[in-house]
């Protein structure tokens, strides 16, 4: 198991079902190391599509990616106040100081205001489709769609503004350190 630390540069990688890459991210800064849990931060990071097309995110961002919960969340500091982002996906692995999981398209947006609304489902029905999704898998990723809606009804820690403003402080300190 190779040691990360508080301040180290990460990557992430992103994939699909079968098995080929969907997106990655250049840099994702540990802020937090827990036993079922990590936190990141980035801003302006260049993102690369799996055609190899690249953008760079608008706004800093709060990520955390969990050991054992089909979903990651992304906190969106807007202009326009807080926004999450959040994937139904494989837990993560680490792997050559590499964030790594599957996409399983269904994501949870949730807006300043706290209303929410479910996305890709769509896309999520045609890749079950071409990519074989098994009965099993489809129950694990409605489940976990399920309950992360549950979980953003009843204030999980991922959801909590104080705290992810703390870890944005903190993100900052750490890249105005690296000057």
């Amino acid at each position: 198991m190779e040691k990360i630390y508080i301040g180290d540069k990460l990557q992430i990688q992103c994939y699909k079902h079968d098995g080929k890459i969907h997106r990655a991210w250049d840099e994702a800064v540990v802020l937090d190391i827990h036993k079922d849990y990590m936190v990141f931060g980035n801003n302006r990071t260049t993102v690369t599509e799996a055609l190899g097309n690249t953008w760079k995110t608008k706004e800093p961002a709060i990520m955390y990616f969990f050991k054992d919960e089909w979903f990651n969340i992304i906190v969106q500091f807007k202009k326009d106040g807080i926004y999450y982002y959040c994937n139904i996906a494989t837990p993560f692995i680490l792997e050559e100081k590499t964030i790594k999981y599957i996409d399983y398209d269904l994501d949870l947006r949730v807006f300043p205001n706290g209303s929410y609304k479910v996305l890709d489902r769509m896309e999520y029905k045609y890749h079950k489709k071409i990519m074989n999704y098994s009965d099993e898998l489809d129950q694990v990723i409605n489940y976990a769609l399920d309950d992360l809606i549950k979980k953003y009804r009843n204030h999980f820690f991922g959801f909590d503004t104080e705290r992810n403003q703390n870890y944005l402080e903190q993100y900052k300190i750490i890249k105005k350190n690296e000057k």
